[in-house]
């Protein structure tokens, strides 16, 4: 009976170090409609029945095209944001590491020799001596009993921190598959808008010659000829531009890279790669809850709520044990005789009565948890949005390609007729040059809506979670 009654206040000491005074923490409330958006934009978005979700979905199914996969696979182990954030991963390891061995005593072996001269008028033999002490001991140096759960709420506030950026490193593959495909998308587009400019450019140049002869023996006015000059010009400036763009996405793709990528590895043209494979967005916006920024963020507001617990358990006592055993002697050689040992014990308890720090302290905990809930709603918000705008774009750009296609195909004939109208000296080379500059800028704007209808694929992939695995 008399041990049970000296054991309970052992247990109940082990249930409240257990404990702690963090507030029960509860998901917010998705700010965003449950649903994707409908509407004529996203009308014709059907999803095949072999369409997987983008976060079930590994980057090496979604990517077909094999040169892109080499590239990727380079990128990944040498990318430097990518490494600075697998390095944070083991930066918050440790410091949850830490935090756990905050709860655990610390033992420390001690070893001194003290030496003091005392005068005469002080001594007991009246007479000027020095003192001497040995000591060796063991011992805990300030160990916190963790009664409220304080040092707790630290530990796990380290262990979100710790959760939060692992799911960041997580959000960085994402953004480092995404933005290296979408590079490699915009060095095929550059290279095959250089590739059409350049062609203009030689057609206009022989055009400009045939015009000169005629020039030359009185056949056309000044007029004419001055006016395919100008086309020469405009394309020899287009030249250069998409020249610049293309060495640009190229330097680009090689810093996301972090290395030259070779150019056996580098497309031609858009049509040269292997389109990704479709994916499913799903029935429903919960599904952005998964993403691994916004998993992020709520691992930082798990941390808030941590953080508050921590700041509730500093209005209560704090119990710190101090206590060493070993031996003592005036003489190095009496350390271990008998007789020698010596111990100590001083436990300490530390109650607060007024610090206006503790309570400003807890009121800035409090800030902080609704600061991280605003920071969860909105990355959930921009989520939906990024993810809303991606299925605007998949139930439309379809419908421009076949618009913008139809509509070069429309402008080569008429091209074709004005030419043979003026070779017949029916029009003037002004409807011809009307007639080319209207199927130059359609064959451009095709080429930039086939790299849209790509590029968007990727974003909607990234939008939706896909990445990672």
């Amino acid at each position: 009976m008399n041990r049970k009654r000296y054991l309970l206040p052992i247990v109940a000491v082990l249930l409240l170090c257990g404990c702690t005074m963090a507030p029960k923490y509860t998901r917010p409330d998705a700010p965003v409609p449950s649903e994707w958006p409908k509407g004529a934009a996203y009308a014709e978005i059907k999803s095949p029945a072999s369409a997987q979700l983008a976060s079930e979905l590994p980057w090496t199914e979604f990517i077909t095209d094999e040169r892109l996969h080499k590239v990727l696979e380079t990128a990944l182990p040498n990318n430097r944001d990518l490494r600075v954030a697998a390095l944070n991963v083991e930066k918050m390891k440790a410091m949850y590491g830490i935090g756990v061995a905050s709860l655990l005593p610390t033992v420390n072996a001690l070893g001194s020799l003290s030496k003091a001269g005392v005068p005469g008028d002080l001594s007991q033999s009246g007479s000027a001596m020095t003192s001497e002490r040995y000591d060796a001991s063991i011992g805990i140096t300030s160990w916190e009993v963790d009664f409220f759960g304080r040092i707790r709420s630290l530990k796990d506030k380290a262990l979100e921190e710790f959760m939060a950026t692992d799911q960041a490193r997580l959000g960085t593959q994402i953004m480092l598959i995404s933005a290296t495909t979408q590079a490699y998308l915009a060095v095929a587009s550059n290279r095959e808008a250089l590739h059409l400019v350049s062609k203009t450019l030689e057609s206009q140049e022989a055009a400009y010659k045939l015009i000169r002869k005629r020039y030359d023996v009185g056949m056309i006015s000044e007029l004419d000829l001055r006016r395919i000059q100008s086309q020469v010009d405009l394309a020899r400036g287009d030249v250069a531009y998409y020249t610049q763009l293309t060495a640009q996405s190229e330097n680009a793709l090689n810093l996301l890279v972090a290395s030259v990528v070779p150019q056996d590895l580098l497309p031609g043209n858009l049509s040269g790669i292997s389109p990704p494979r479709e994916i499913s967005a799903g029935l429903s916006s919960e599904l952005l809850l998964n993403r691994p920024d916004i998993l992020a963020a709520e691992y930082q507001l798990k941390a808030a709520y941590a953080n508050i617990g921590a700041a509730r358990a500093a209005f209560f006592p704090r119990v710190i044990l101090t206590g060493a055993a070993g031996t003592a002697s005036v003489e190095l050689s009496g350390l271990f005789k008998p007789g020698s040992f010596a111990w100590s014990f001083a436990p300490q308890i530390i109650m607060p009565i007024f610090d206006a720090r503790t309570w400003f302290a807890y009121r800035v905990t409090k800030v902080d948890r609704e600061i991280a809930v605003a920071q969860y709603e909105k990355s959930i918000q921009a989520a939906f949005r990024e993810v809303a705008d991606a299925l605007a774009v998949k139930g439309t750009v379809d419908r421009q390609i076949d618009a913008q296609q139809s509509l070069v195909d429309a402008l080569s004939v008429a091209y074709r007729l004005s030419l043979s109208r003026y070779d017949k000296g029916i029009d003037s080379y002004l409807s011809v040059l009307d007639a080319q500059r209207s199927l130059y800028g359609a064959q451009k704007g095709l080429i930039a809506l086939q790299f849209a209808r790509f590029n968007n694929a990727v974003t909607l992939y990234k939008a939706l979670g896909g990445g990672y695995k």
